[in-house]
């Protein structure tokens, strides 16, 4: 499945069950952070190296799993409701990051 099919799947569920009035950017991008806490409150507590082998607990990941997808839910959503490309965004910001943040060109 694309991210274009994922966008309109997510359209039409919301629009199957008559949310689109509730998916304002507002409220899209209030869920959004609501659920990047629900993430990290899964990885809060955790040392670096058990965060790195998290997805090796079943239950963990889980719970990582749902986490993430809703995150990528309500992002799809937002991103669909503002008009954005995602896509474009994303190289449009790797670029000025790229800029900003030069790679080594010798060893340290």
């Amino acid at each position: 499945m694309s991210f274009d099919d994922l966008t309109t799947r997510l359209r039409d569920f919301a629009d199957a069950r008559d949310w689109e009035h509730f998916h304002t950017p507002k409220n899209l991008v209030m869920a959004l952070s609501g659920e990047v806490g629900e993430l990290t409150a899964l990885f809060q507590w955790l040392t670096p190296e058990e965060s790195a082998k998290a997805m090796d607990d079943p239950e963990l990941k889980e719970k990582v799993l749902d986490e993430v997808a809703d995150v990528a839910i309500y992002l799809t959503r937002l991103v669909d409701v503002l008009g954005v490309d995602l896509i474009e965004a994303c190289h449009a910001k790797i670029d000025r990051n790229d800029r900003r943040f030069p790679a080594r060109t010798e060893a340290p």
